[in-house]
């Protein structure tokens, strides 16, 4: 996951939330937003994903609100990357891009679309380099406060993705990482989806040729 742009996210979207009650209702969404609500959701169990709202980061770096959450978790997509997040993870990754103190609160976000890779060591890193331990992570839950240091995970620079580890360790922003699936497995699913989609398509102009 590019967490400084995640970060930036987050940031922003705890600004409009303390503003919230003085902004209308967002806007119904349209059809052209179905899909990136769609998307956004999909890093979301279903039992959160009902009540979830939808965010959206705007060309002019505003945050768009698609549909308002119920529940206190806000769906959002960046850089490919779908992430579900309550307002305890997203206060502790907004001090985390600011580089303050992150409060003392469990907090919890879900990844179960998996990431797009993130350092292990270095908060800021925007890309993979020879010493920065970059680490890939599959289907995942984050659980960030100070009490995940207490949970015995591992916390090795080199961490293994596809067991609970703890990441940034040593740091202020030190959260657990918890895969929920294996991303072989997230990838052979998605196959199948798309093998299942082309298989329709076919069958389709089949049927239309007769």
């Amino acid at each position: 996951m590019r967490f400084n742009q995640i970060l930036a996210v987050c940031f922003l979207l705890m600004a409009c939330l303390a503003t919230a009650e003085d902004k209308p209702a967002a806007k119904k969404a349209g059809s052209s937003d179905a899909a990136y609500t769609a998307k956004a959701l999909s890093a979301a169990p279903a039992g959160v994903k009902e009540g979830a709202g939808v965010v959206r980061l705007a060309e002019d770096d505003t945050m768009q609100t698609l549909r308002e959450s119920k529940n206190g978790f806000n769906c959002m997509v960046l850089m490919n990357n779908m992430m579900c997040a309550d307002a305890n993870s997203m206060a502790f990754f907004g001090a985390a891009m600011k580089k303050e103190n992150p409060p003392d609160k469990l907090g919890l976000a879900y990844m179960l679309r998996g990431d797009q890779g993130a350092s292990n060591t270095d908060p800021s890193a925007t890309k993979k380099t020879a010493d920065n331990h970059w680490v890939v992570t599959g289907p995942h839950i984050m659980i960030v406060g100070a009490g995940v240091k207490d949970l015995g995970l591992p916390d090795s620079p080199d961490a293994d993705p596809t067991k609970p580890y703890i990441m940034w360790a040593g740091t202020p922003y030190a959260h657990a990482m918890i895969p929920v699936g294996g991303g072989a497995m997230h990838s052979m699913s998605s196959m199948k989806s798309e093998a299942k989609g082309e298989m329709k398509d076919m069958d389709a102009m089949k049927c239309g040729k007769k």
